[in-house]
């Protein structure tokens, strides 16, 4: 038998995918769930590299995207919740780090005044909502309730009752005035979740991040859990289902939360064209005053540094 032929019986079968199927990166289609092998495989972080590739692209994509949103006068919102250290935060600021600040914008709400805790529960956060044209970013939204307040015990069981009868018809009630509502969870595994507290303990730029409502958070892990499955009992709706995203690695976090995105708001290149560059004005003897007369930041960082 010749090497080619022998070659060719060993090669395995190429992955037809159907219809309508879903894509990885390396062109098969993905699975939802795959080998316990498969799945560790998965797991390693592909190589920063091929990541800031891929960023790169999506990047693009997202810019022409918030163009269109722009052009079609649309109202988005996306909601991004999910455990302590699941990576929400890198996912948004990697979203709006090329988009246009005008346009789109981060709400991360800190805790009720006394006066917002007299109002309707979801009143506060109608104020942060989108005209048109615009994109807001929730960084944790109305869905406290349903989890930091009802595992604290900072609502009544009359409060978080209300609020899963009343959050279906809210979100519905948005939907319908022509808001496009797309709502993340980030979900991250005990191991990784330990490993990234243990990593803001020791890293005094991140330690911000940790309190002792989070640590607190920790320890109730079962209680979250509870909490996180009957609020989506309740509220992975039809008119606005919840999205899960595996992200106990960041990288793959972040694109596939970005692809996912785009893939959601059906949009067009609407690029601008590129402009001219005019002629700078020619000078007519103007002078300026001298460089003494200002005060100038010291260059404590430049080319000889070593």
């Amino acid at each position: 038998m010749s090497k080619k032929k022998e070659k060719a019986e060993k090669a395995e079968p190429e992955t037809v995918a159907e219809p309508g199927a879903v894509l990885d990166c390396n062109g098969e289609p993905v699975t939802q769930f795959v080998t316990s092998e498969a799945t560790r495989e998965r797991q390693k972080p592909m190589k920063r590299k091929v990541y800031e590739r891929e960023l790169t692209k999506l990047s693009i994509e997202l810019v022409k995207m918030q163009e269109w949103v722009r052009d079609a006068g649309m109202k988005v919102v996306v909601i991004f919740e999910g455990r302590d250290a699941a990576g929400k935060g890198g996912a948004i600021k990697r979203i709006t780090a090329p988009m246009n600040p005008r346009y789109a914008r981060v709400v991360a709400l800190g805790i009720p005044t006394e006066r917002e805790k007299t109002q309707w529960y979801f009143q506060r956060y109608v104020a942060h909502l989108p005209a048109a044209g615009e994109l807001v970013f929730f960084d944790r939204s109305w869905y406290n309730r349903a989890g930091v307040e009802r595992v604290m015990g900072f609502c009544t069981e009359a409060e978080y009752r209300e609020f899963l009868r009343s959050c279906p018809e809210y979100e519905r009630m948005l939907v319908r005035s022509g808001i496009t509502l797309i709502k993340y969870w980030f979900s991250v595994s005990d191991e990784i979740q330990e490993h990234r507290f243990q990593e803001r303990l020791e890293d005094p730029t991140k330690r911000w991040k940790l309190s002792p409502m989070d640590l607190e958070a920790r320890r109730r892990w079962v209680e979250y859990s509870k909490a996180k499955d009957e609020m989506f009992q309740y509220t992975d709706i039809k008119q606005a289902p919840w999205y899960v995203v595996n992200a106990d690695v960041k990288r793959h976090a972040r694109l596939n939360c970005i692809a996912h995105l785009l893939s959601l708001i059906p949009y067009e290149d609407l690029t601008p064209e590129p402009l001219e560059l005019p002629p700078r004005q020619e000078d007519t003897g103007y002078i300026r005053p001298p460089f003494t007369d200002q005060t100038f930041v010291p260059d404590v960082y430049h080319a000889g540094c070593k």
